[in-house]
């Protein structure tokens, strides 16, 4: 009846109303509930995060870290001066930034503190970096989502080195409705190193070629022998074991290091720590020395043929030194230890290194008039040495502690020797002769640019000496590395080495060698007395020892000394000749052979004396032997001095290799060499080292 009374058109827009009234009841009935709901009061937890290791990892150039791979515990380890990305995944509901607040706490060693540098305090609220370079910095990620906060942090490139932790802080920013926090402690150490990719770091190395190869290359050579047969004895540097970086930093927590977790950032700090480390001067150190050719106990110096084994072993035992180390050993592990931590580095030998131990810039021997020479000296204190090699590190660095130009590579000594400030030694190399710079620059130019002494018995000096020889030449015969981009094996390759004399003097003889050498006598009082000590005596004899090249083990040798008469008048001249078998290091061990003789010339004459000399049975490591010749004018008193070393060579190990080998498959192996000694050898070992193909090993070798 309604519709006929009102037509369709009427109810529809009653219809209308009614949808209309019922829509807007339920919106105002909804806003009211919704009204009514309490604010979120409940702090968002973080469930777990997440730091994409082996991503940032490529990013930072610390992919080869065994830490990075590892199965069921892998470890973040980064370059300061970079950015690494993390995920945090919370709990309770999706992040709500305008709820939610989220700080970072990065922390580092047992007392973190802001104003020392050793806690990083960071408010996730930003959608790009807001700070300077000098802080820490996060911005949010666009790939956050729901649950999953991404987030990329800024390292500053002057943070220390070593185990950083992070702590994620939770909590709201209405802090009316709940102004406690929750803490989400991460128990996963975070390795921070050195970066000599960024050019903010003090560590920074420009060129790429050798980026590679005083960082990231683990294999390498360290030159031994004397200078005229140097060999480059292959090493296994193995900084990206996973051994390596754990003691790495354990050694910057040593009692020698001396070091406060603040300054270890410093790369300057750092090293004098490694180099005070990695020996055992005060107990706890690495490898202990020794050079008494006694091992008993451990392991002789030259069977060790890298650093992961040392490391190793060091670990097994409880963190006590391992038994036995010599220069090329220290140097080596330091190499390993900088290259870890991110430190440009490389071994480098000295041939004919100067121990100076009295600070005069002069080795100084004395001997009897029969030419014997007086051990320590006329006093008993003088225990200067000529070591045949010695082996030290170079690191790269700037050096804002230093006037302007004495950045670049500088010296560290991990080798036991002189007492240092706080057991370290660490030095700048000054061709200049600038001994009055920080730390231990006097040494180190000594080693390279002494002058060698001779002295004798006069009855006639006040001081019962007078001296016999200066020589300015002998000292530093070469400075030697391996060269970068050059990976061979072969120990007497010389196209792989690189000579870096030319970074501690220049050219022998030269007026800016000369002067230098000056330079540092003004500076250091006793060489100034030593080198004001002259002499008035006719010289109208000449001598020259015959040196010897090459002499392969179980060869017969002769010496050799020629003496012209150059005078018109007969002369008389008393000879001594002694042969000895001695150390590396220059220290005597036994005598050889030992002649005395008088030669008569003639006016004009010439005339040569030779003696055959057999010794392999009195040989001992490394098979050096030095000679000493002295011969005394009878007629004008003239006296002339002359030592030389040399090595005897032993033979070479022959390795054969299957031309195909795969991967993860067992391969053999074959090592040889040649006897050549008339003598069964006994009580043989091989030492095998591989960096990324196998533990090192040692193996008996019984008949």
């Amino acid at each position: 009846m309604s519709a006929t009374r009102y037509g369709t058109g009427y109810n529809n827009w009653v219809n209308g109303l009614r949808a209309t009234y019922s829509r807007e009841l339920n919106r105002r009935i909804a806003e009211e509930k919704e009204a009514e709901q309490p604010e979120v009061t409940e702090i968002n937890r973080v469930d777990r995060i997440h730091f994409y290791i082996k991503d940032n990892a490529t990013q930072h150039n610390t992919i080869k870290f065994d830490q990075v791979h590892d199965v069921n515990s892998p470890k973040p380890v980064l370059r300061r001066g970079q950015t690494f990305y993390l995920a945090i995944r919370f709990k309770e509901r999706n992040i709500d930034f305008e709820q939610d607040r989220v700080i970072l706490n990065f922390v580092f060693g047992p007392r973190p503190s802001v104003t020392k540098g050793t806690m990083a305090v960071i408010a996730v609220e930003n959608r790009s970096f807001t700070k300077s370079k000098n802080d820490w910095d996060v911005r949010i990620d666009p790939g956050t989502r729901g649950k999953d906060l991404v987030l990329q942090v800024y390292v500053p490139a002057s943070v220390p080195v070593g185990i950083w932790r992070l702590n994620v802080r939770t909590g709201l920013h209405d802090r009316s409705l709940n102004k406690n926090t929750v803490l989400h402690s991460q128990d996963t150490d975070i390795f921070i190193l050195f970066n000599p990719w960024c050019k903010d770091d003090s560590v920074y190395l420009e060129d790429d070629a050798q980026r590679h190869e005083y960082v990231i290359n683990d294999r390498g050579k360290v030159y031994v022998g004397q200078y005229r047969q140097a060999r480059g004895r292959p090493w296994a540097f193995g900084q990206f074991d996973d051994a390596v970086l754990p003691v790495a930093v354990y050694l910057l927590e040593m009692p020698a290091a001396n070091l406060a977790h603040s300054e270890r950032g410093n790369p300057v700090q750092v090293v004098r720590a490694i180099s005070a480390g990695v020996n055992d001067s005060n107990d706890d150190g690495i490898l202990q020395g020794n050079w008494s050719t006694d091992y008993t106990g451990g392991t002789p110096p030259f069977k060790w043929t890298g650093s992961v084994r040392i490391l190793e072993e060091y670990i097994k035992q409880g963190y006590r030194p391992v038994k036995y180390g010599q220069c090329w050993v220290f140097s080596a592990v330091a190499t390993t230890i900088c290259r870890a931590l991110g430190i440009p580095c490389r071994s480098v030998t000295n041939f004919v290194s100067a121990h100076d131990t009295n600070s005069s810039l002069t080795v100084d021997k004395f001997f009897t008039k029969s030419g014997d020479e007086i051990e320590g000296g006329p006093d008993g204190d003088s225990f200067d040495s000529i070591w045949n090699f010695h082996v030290w590190n170079e690191v790269w660095m700037t050096r804002p502690d230093l006037p302007k130009g004495y950045g670049g590579w500088q010296a560290i000594d991990a080798t036991p020797q002189e007492e240092s400030n706080s057991e370290s030694f660490f030095a700048t190399s000054s061709k200049r002769g600038d001994v009055g710079l920080n730390y231990d620059c006097p040494f180190v130019f000594a080693e390279v640019n002494a002058d060698m002494m001779h002295w004798g018995e006069d009855e006639s000096s006040d001081w019962g000496f007078s001296r016999l020889k200066l020589n300015q030449f002998h000292i530093g015969r070469m400075v030697l590395t391996k060269k970068v981009g050059y990976d061979g094996d072969d120990e007497n390759d010389e196209n792989d080495r690189e000579d870096v004399c030319a970074l501690y003097k220049d050219p022998e003889g030269s007026a800016a060698e000369r002067l230098a050498i000056h330079n540092a006598v003004r500076g250091t009082q006793r060489a100034q007395r030593y080198y004001a000590m002259r002499d008035n005596v006719s010289e109208d004899c000449v001598f020259v020892l015959e040196e010897l090249e090459s002499i392969k083990v179980g060869e017969d040798f002769k010496v050799k000394i020629t003496v012209r008469n150059e005078s018109d008048e007969p002369r008389t001249v008393l000879a001594a000749l002694t042969a000895r078998s001695i150390y590396y290091t220059g220290v005597n061990h036994t005598i050889i052979k030992k002649a005395e003789g008088q030669i008569k010339l003639g006016p004009k004459q010439e005339q040569a004396s030779a003696r055959r000399v057999e010794y392999w049975r009195k040989l001992i490591e490394h098979c050096l032997i030095k000679m000493y010749a002295i011969c005394r004018v009878t007629e004008t008193d003239q006296t002339w001095t002359e030592e030389d070393d040399f090595q005897v060579l032993k033979p070479s190990l022959d390795i054969q290799v299957p031309d195909v080998v795969k991967r993860g498959q067992p391969c053999d192996v074959v090592f040889s060499f040649t006897n050549p000694l008339d003598q069964e050898l006994t009580k043989c070992s091989l030492s095998v080292d591989g960096s990324g193909l196998l533990r090192p090993r040692a193996l008996e070798l019984n008949k």
